[in-house]
């Protein structure tokens, strides 16, 4: 378990413990890491949090990630000999976008221009259009979609803050990493979604708009992390053995 009295981004100590413990050989190379739901019980901390924490270890090369298999052990050393910089996790980043983008919102709900509302339906055309061509492109028109609705607040405080959080987005190693995982396995900006915030914004109702925010973040960190999954082996094993063992049973 982390000391509650230790500082600073909660999957960085836990990707720094980790470590230690492969430097110390604790977690031999070539040994697969005990499960995600192990680390997170044996760290009291949620499975986002490690996952956060596996993909900072993996950019330092010390493990790899084996679809179907699980989280292996590469080297006991970071490449270079020591750990690379870590920024911003992206599921935390996730929460701090839905905490702040569903009240910018909500807000923006009251606010909003019909000019304003017309040209986030471009952004949503956008979106869809490219989203067959260009994944990068269709990621900028969302980025513009969601800076569109927190200039639409008039509140300069809520824009610096919502920019920060996309800034953090594109800067931060661990968010580009998930990024290119998700890519890979065909995750993109959902039309239907930005349509729903869309429609909430046009009845200029604030909670609907807070609601249809939250909603649409809350489906992006779902993906994420179903993007993400490392299912084991041994754990689908013990399901079908169970399974097989009741049926048998009922037999």
């Amino acid at each position: 378990m982390i000391a509650k009295t230790e500082t600073g981004r909660l999957y960085e100590r836990v990707a720094r413990d980790l470590s230690r413990k492969i430097a110390e050989g604790e977690h031999p190379v070539g040994r697969r890491l005990p499960s995600e739901r192990d680390l997170a019980q044996a760290y009291a901390v949620s499975r986002p949090t490690i996952r956060e924490a596996i993909i900072a270890l993996e950019l330092d090369g010390l493990v790899e990630v084996r679809l179907g298999s699980g989280v292996y052990v590469m080297a006991r050393l970071p490449r270079g000999g020591q750990a690379g910089e870590m920024d911003v996790g992206p599921f935390e980043l996730l929460e701090a976008r839905r905490a702040i983008e569903g009240e910018a919102c909500a807000i923006a709900a009251l606010l909003i221009t019909d000019e304003q509302l017309d040209d986030l339906q471009g952004l949503v055309d956008e979106m869809q259009a490219e989203n067959d061509r260009d994944i990068l492109m269709s990621e900028d028109a969302d980025r513009r979609f969601h800076m569109l609705i927190a200039t639409a607040t008039r509140n300069s405080a809520m824009i610096n803050a919502v920019e920060t959080l996309w800034d953090a987005r594109a800067r931060s190693p661990q968010t580009q990493s998930l990024s290119a995982k998700a890519h890979a396995a065909g995750v993109i900006p959902r039309i239907d979604e930005h349509a729903v915030v869309l429609r909430a914004l046009r009845r200029r109702s604030p909670e609907a708009a807070r609601r249809a925010m939250r909603d649409h973040l809350t489906r992006v960190l779902d993906s994420l992390l179903a993007a993400t999954e490392v299912q084991e082996l041994e754990q689908a094993r013990a399901r079908i053995a169970a399974e097989r063992k009741r049926y048998g049973a009922s037999g």
